[in-house]
């Protein structure tokens, strides 16, 4: 039995899920912006209690880690670090575009776009075929009319959909309207194909996949 914890913080949401084998068996989600700090661990100890397991049961932690929220990602990986350095439990990472397109995944054969809003005409972006398997790696993207026509029949989704769908010219595209952000209760098969595969992560080097350099803002004087 494998049973792995799922942590997604990378948007607004700060999401938990537990799986036994790639299965669901208990989840939490908070949908609060700035709620992460504050929220993770409470919902990682609703999900354990909820499946009357133990933290020592696991067999790995895995996080979704980027692209997204650089706070949300910092602190899912934080905190996925702690439990596995803590239990000597191995960590698993995933892209979190990948988590999210696992979501509307085997789509009649399509191509998956998963889009993640990343402010104005930007957005995060990646291609993966009806089976998640990479075709088109994660990156920052400036979204044109033409964007993506490379790449056909396709499915597009995300909270970054909305805004490309308006003046979209792909011949071959549909969008889903629903505005879908990854959650930890999309990673279980990703994590448990991970876990048998033994694609592990190095608890002190790994770092989140942020794509953009973070850009902060001196904070502005008050007059006096």
């Amino acid at each position: 039995m494998s049973l792995i914890l799922s942590l997604d913080t990378s948007t607004q949401n700060c999401s938990v899920a537990l799986h036994k084998n790639g299965q669901l068996i208990s989840q939490e989600l908070v949908a609060e912006e700035g709620s992460h700090s504050k929220a993770l661990t409470l919902l990682i100890e609703k999900v354990m209690k909820t499946a009357k397991c133990k933290l020592a049961d696991l067999a790995a932690v895995a996080v979704s880690n980027g692209p997204g929220s650089y706070t949300g990602l910092r602190i899912g990986l934080a905190t996925a670090k702690g439990i596995c350095f803590a239990l000597d439990k191995p960590l698993i990472c995933l892209p979190t575009l990948q988590v999210l397109a696992s979501a509307v995944a085997h789509s009649d054969g399509a191509l998956l776009l998963p889009l993640l809003d990343a402010r104005r005409m930007e957005v995060y972006a990646a291609v993966y075929s009806s089976e998640l398997a990479e075709v088109s790696p994660q990156e920052a993207h400036i979204l044109a009319p033409e964007s993506f026509q490379d790449f056909s029949p396709v499915v597009a989704f995300g909270n970054g959909a909305a805004k490309w769908q308006s003046i979209c010219s792909h011949p071959s595209i549909t969008f889903i309207d629903e505005p879908l952000l990854p959650e930890a209760k999309y990673m279980g098969q990703l994590a448990y194909d991970a876990y048998l595969n033994q694609k592990f992560e190095n608890l002190v080097t790994k770092e989140p996949d942020y794509l953009k350099e973070y850009m902060g803002t001196k904070p502005k004087l008050k007059s006096l």
